[in-house]
């Protein structure tokens, strides 16, 4: 199968030249928030031991932080189309450090974790929704590239953040360091580490102020919730409707609901077949986003918003590549493993988040669309972190899981191709994207 396209070439050199001052700053902004998000995850799982809590509160951890993606879903949409896109970034990420000043306070870490995820799933649909305003359509996947280059960048970078602050050297260093006359509370490493963190999000909030006004109309069309919720669940049907849309929102919806579960696969697996601790275990996590990258550059390169729906096997390829981790008791081919199920995650992802977010924007607007597409990430997220809590609550071994869930992956990847066959079998659903058509092509 061919995927790739003289277009996207052209469009990755287009997107070059054309790149506005502005696209860097967003990105400056994106790295930074998600630096610090990814850091904090590993933090909080060291405060979670340090007060000797259950095992399932770890992915229960994941559930506290994405449950305000689901629930305000049909308010963040609209919020983040009614000002301009910095602004809501800047007062979402303000938010984010108050979530981290709860988490120093002793408010419970799954309590003060729900706090931050509240902030990010109001950051989310300005952080995307901006690229459709500020880019053509064509331009997407190339600007998908850069922005998910960057935020794997942040999640290798933000996973080893978080390990080295919680390691014995770095902690004991930053614990060694003492304000005059202030008691500052800080007394453990999982608590010097979030200090430092926060640092990282003020940077990420100095961004978001310099990020420029798309000239955009914000609006407000409704303020009444419930009017918003009603508008939300057209929006929601309209994007499971369209033959398209359900298509790249069902790859999309898995592939962060199996992300977001593997992050807890990989540290217990590694602790189990690897004897590394959770310090070690993070670093194994960058390695992953290192694969991530990797196949996010190439897709970016090679696949066409077009040709975005010829990705789909790669799905199916990399829940197979899971199930190899039951055989793995070595570092070096552990290495290999994770860099490889990365690569197949980064290559169909990117081209898929550019189709949805393409036919969001043609069908309701930036903001609408990316809550929609939050909603059921999400909802794919809460249900497959879920189920793995669930099973780590009642002593399901780790390869049992890593087998249930690769077979889970690979089985609905191949679900959602036969789905896309039919749509193609009752119409051409390519005319749909509206760009890129073919020589010859009819419509």
């Amino acid at each position: 199968m061919a995927l790739a396209h003289p277009d996207a070439g052209a469009a990755a050199r287009d997107f070059r030249r054309t790149m506005k001052p502005g696209f860097y700053i967003i990105m400056a902004a994106q790295f930074f928030s998600s630096l610090a998000d990814n850091a904090l995850l590993i933090a909080a799982i060291a405060l979670l031991r340090d007060l000797h809590e259950p095992a399932w509160m770890t992915p229960a951890l994941k559930m506290s932080f994405v449950l305000s993606y689901v629930v305000l879903a049909p308010l963040v949409g609209a919020f983040a189309d009614s000002m301009p896109k910095g602004r809501v970034m800047l007062i979402t990420n303000g938010i984010k450090v108050v979530g981290c000043a709860m988490m120093l306070f002793t408010l419970h870490p799954l309590a003060a974790y729900a706090v931050v995820g509240f902030g990010a799933a109001a950051y989310s649909p300005a952080k995307y929704g901006i690229l459709t305003e500020l880019l053509p359509p064509r331009q997407l996947v190339v600007a998908n590239g850069w922005i998910e280059g960057t935020t794997v960048g942040s999640i290798i970078l933000g996973v080893l953040m978080g390990g080295a602050l919680i390691s014995d050297r770095l902690s004991t260093t930053l614990l060694g360091f003492d304000l005059p006359r202030i008691d500052t509370g800080i007394d453990t490493p999982p608590e010097a580490a979030i200090a430092i963190i926060v640092v990282f999000y003020v940077v990420a909030a100095l961004f978001n102020w310099y990020i420029p006004d798309t000239g955009v109309d914000h609006r407000m069309v409704n303020r009444n919730p419930l009017a918003l919720i009603r508008d939300f669940a057209h929006c929601n049907r309209l994007l499971w409707r369209d033959k398209l849309g359900q298509i790249s929102l069902a790859t999309t919806t898995l592939f962060w609901g199996a992300g977001a579960t593997l992050q807890f696969m990989v540290i217990d697996w590694a602790g189990k077949a690897l004897g590394l601790s959770l310090s070690q275990a993070s670093m194994l996590q960058g390695v992953v986003a290192v694969g991530i990258a990797i196949g996010a550059v190439i897709a970016a390169r090679v696949v066409s918003l077009r040709g975005s729906v010829g990705v789909l096997p790669i799905g199916v390829t990399m829940g197979l590549i899971v199930m190899v981790m039951i055989f793995v008791h070595a570092m070096p081919l552990a290495i290999v493993l994770m860099v490889a199920v990365g690569a197949c995650a980064g290559f169909f992802v990117v081209p898929m988040n550019a189709l949805l977010q393409h036919r969001g924007h043609v069908l309701m607007g930036a903001g609408h669309s990316i809550a929609v597409q939050n909603f059921n990430e999400n909802i794919g997220i809460l249900t497959m972190v879920g189920l793995y809590a669930l099973m780590v609550r009642f002593g399901l071994g780790v390869n049992q899981a890593i087998v249930l869930f690769g077979l889970f992956v690979s089985g609905t990847m191949a679900l959602v191709m036969l789905r896309h066959r039919l749509n193609q079998a009752k119409g051409d659903s390519l005319h749909l994207i509206g760009i890129d058509k073919p020589p010859g092509h009819g419509h």
